[in-house]
């Protein structure tokens, strides 16, 4: 599998609360900013539309562990990490970092579907070399 990415991610007052820590469904956020920045290093698109196949990507299945707060202009890092890899799905290992401190991990599995039926479908071999 690929080696592990990851992107800078900088807490805005936006994504804190009234006592300054990160709100807990920002972490989502920060680790989807992070798959799409991954997924476009890889030069798979985000908007399926673009290569005519109408399939993209879909959140199936979400994990995640908090382990320590964020708070307000934290400079975090957000990881991505191919676990596995099926025909129609990927499972990504995600960590969000302050420094070397784990704040929260996050076990995410992404169906490849076909947007006009809703049904999964085999994840195209050019996409699948480049995941690989």
């Amino acid at each position: 599998m690929n080696d592990i990415f990851s992107i800078p991610v900088r807490v805005y007052y936006e994504d804190t609360d009234a006592e300054r820590i990160v709100y807990y469904a920002n972490y989502l956020r920060f680790a989807e900013r992070a798959r799409t920045e991954f997924l476009r290093a890889l030069n798979i698109p985000a908007e399926t539309a673009k290569d005519g196949s109408r399939c993209g990507f879909v959140a199936r299945h979400v994990e995640l562990d908090y382990k320590n707060s964020a708070f307000l202009d934290d400079l975090l890092t957000v990881t991505c990490e191919i676990k596995e890899l099926k025909n129609s799905s990927v499972n990504i290992y995600q960590e969000i970092k302050k420094d070397q401190d784990v704040l929260c991990t996050i076990n995410i599995t992404l169906v490849y579907i076909n947007i006009d039926r809703h049904r999964p479908t085999r994840i195209p071999e050019t996409m699948r070399q480049a995941l690989n």
